[in-house]
């Protein structure tokens, strides 16, 4: 198991947290969390995949270790967080990676391949979405009636998903055996969702969320016309982003390689060592292909 660092460097006044690990000229793998986490939620596939990779997972603005600034003071959009990502990944000096997405990642991810086609070298969406298909309906429909009419009302309905059962919940849905997974990982992120502001940033994300299906029609140009691998494992029990969105990953990259685990969205915390085993085995064949 690699050693992991934990530091921080500052971008354009912001302080980004990040989890470093792996040879220094070693093949990148960058990891972009999703909601409601941060970098934790890779806490273990980094050691995991560090003996043959370099692998780097920031915390995103808002989240984790990094800065939070109030919703007055930085611009919580998808946009601005992928902008912050693209500065950190300048001042690492890293110009081209495989990126690992999972939920608001993925929409980072796709603004950062979009903005530099050519940095992209693969993609692991693990429950991450780029298709209309994976959109859970009952889940998303408080979310997109909240940025249709961003009212008073409408950010009521949407702040219990700020709190204990709907974050404990992300965690443990889907998974055939709950006891697999951490109470910790929720605990910590329950934790710093309650840090005071927060919710008003998190709200302004909710907001945004549908400028990130205005990108997939580019999204799906670019995996055509890149022919960049794709590797679409996910928990295919996930009442968030549903096992369609997956499999639509092959309209677009014919040889994604598909692989739907018997869990939910976060899929790390109970088939650690199924993801790892894929992800080494997925890189083997594009490294042969290549």
């Amino acid at each position: 198991m690699g050693v992991v660092h934990h530091r921080t460097t500052t971008v354009d006044g912001l302080d980004v947290f990040y989890r470093d690990a792996g040879p220094r000229d070693a093949p990148v793998i960058l990891l972009l969390h999703g909601y409601p986490t941060s970098s934790h939620m890779f806490r273990h596939l980094i050691p995991a995949l560090a003996d043959q990779y370099r692998i780097v997972a920031p915390d995103h603005i808002g989240f984790g270790r990094s800065s939070a600034p109030s919703a007055e003071d930085f611009a919580y959009t998808f946009d601005a967080l992928a902008e912050v990502t693209a500065a950190f990944l300048q001042t690492m000096g890293i110009s081209r990676y495989t990126v690992y997405v999972q939920d608001y990642g993925a929409p980072i991810a796709w603004r950062l391949a979009l903005a530099d086609p050519g940095s992209v070298d693969g993609v692991i969406s693990q429950n991450g979405n780029a298709y209309e298909d994976g959109f859970v309906p009952e889940f998303w429909e408080p979310i997109w009636t909240y940025g249709a009419a961003p009212s008073k009302a409408n950010a009521e309905g949407l702040r219990p998903a700020l709190g204990r059962e709907a974050i404990e919940w992300q965690y443990t849905h889907g998974v055939p055996d709950t006891t697999t997974v951490a109470p910790e990982a929720w605990e910590h992120d329950i934790a710093l969702m309650a840090r005071p502001g927060i919710d008003r940033a998190q709200l302004s994300l909710f907001a945004d969320y549908a400028s990130n299906r205005l990108l997939y029609p580019e999204v799906h140009r670019w995996l055509r016309s890149s022919g960049v691998p794709v590797l679409a494992i996910w928990g295919k029990n996930d009442e968030i982003f549903g096992p369609d969105g997956a499999t639509a990953f092959r309209r677009d990259a014919p040889d994604a390689r598909v692989e739907l685990l018997d869990g939910g969205h976060f899929l790390l915390e109970s088939h650690l060592d199924e993801v790892v085993q894929i992800i080494r085995d997925w890189r083997a064949n594009v490294s042969a292909v290549a």
